[in-house]
């Protein structure tokens, strides 16, 4: 069977040569676009509670949070090595000595990687270069996950992001100069988006080279800006015939060595007056999958723009 697309389950299988699985952790942290330093409202679709759904109290330590987690996981799906996932709001937004006693912590026996989730406009060489000292000692892999969602800076600037695509450039370079893995995440059906969007999106990605890619549907959370405007009649979702069409577009236009980390992501119906069309995420999944069959494409198809394209004429 032909593989349509670099899936991240068969990376870690690869990387590790063992069944991994992530252990979200919450540290008491916030956000420069909460607290004033860019922005006090954050963005319009963010909950109170960040981008975590399976959280716990922030004032547990990070030990005891993979203790907690662990022993689910394993029982359930018989993971034998694990990645501590720094996972609600802006991890790397605080005092340099402060993140890494919480990273260090995190560095355990059965912990193969670290996922650091944060913004563009939290990542500088000297927070970057302690994390990769930190790589070397431990060996623990360290990876940087960080909130684009659009290549759109219009778009970025409707949603009160407080940052822009320049943000995600740089943090980029540095990230890649320091020898750290990263995942960009990508929410492909923001207000305002069309598909020039998402194929801009995917070269941005391929261009800058980021290691992995994560993809999810916009949800509308309860109590946010972006809920109260869509109980009004003034944000129009696109179908999710139309979601489908953009993930395969953004496939074939994304480098062929990203990894994926998801295609749809989910979120519980409780938080949410919209989400995946009321659909299970793993029937979304699976009908992007039949539909990059169907039509025979792949993962990287259409990414031919890197490398001085025009240069192909003399070849």
């Amino acid at each position: 069977m032909q593989i349509r697309y670099n899936n991240y389950s068969d990376f870690l299988k690869q990387r590790y040569g063992i069944k991994v699985y992530k252990l979200p952790i919450a540290i008491p942290v916030t956000c420069p676009n909460r607290d004033g330093i860019c922005g006090k409202a954050g963005c319009t679709f963010c909950g109170d509670i960040g981008a975590g759904y399976q959280h716990i109290s922030a004032e547990i330590g990070v030990k005891e949070q993979l203790d907690m987690h662990r022993g689910h996981i394993m029982d359930k799906y018989k993971a034998q090595k694990f990645i501590a996932y720094f996972q609600n709001n802006t991890n790397t937004y605080l005092e340099l000595e402060s993140l890494m006693t919480y990273v260090r912590e995190a560095c355990e026996k059965d912990v193969v990687r670290i996922a650091l989730a944060t913004r563009p406009d939290c990542v500088s060489d000297e927070y970057l270069m302690r994390l990769a000292e930190l790589k070397l000692e431990t060996g623990v892999d360290i990876s940087i996950e960080l909130g684009l969602q659009t290549a759109n800076y219009h778009a970025l600037q409707c949603i009160n992001r407080g940052h822009s695509l320049a943000e995600y450039l740089d943090a980029m370079q540095r990230i890649n100069r320091v020898g750290l893995e990263s995942c960009t995440h990508v929410i492909l059906n923001l207000p305002g988006s069309d598909r020039l969007d998402v194929i801009e999106t995917a070269k941005i990605l391929s261009v800058m080279k980021t290691t992995e890619a994560k993809l999810h549907a916009l949800y509308i959370i309860k109590d946010t800006p972006m809920a109260k405007d869509y109980l009004a009649g003034q944000i129009n979702l696109i179908s999710l015939e139309e979601y489908i069409e953009r993930v395969v577009l953004f496939l074939e236009y994304l480098d062929k060595g990203i990894v994926l980390q998801r295609l749809i992501g989910r979120a519980p119906e409780s938080h949410t007056e919209f989400s995946n069309w009321g659909r299970k995420w793993w029937e979304i999944k699976a009908r992007i999958e039949d539909v990059l069959a169907e039509r025979g494409t792949y993962q990287g198809r259409l990414c031919d723009y890197i490398d001085g394209k025009a240069l192909n004429k003399f070849k």
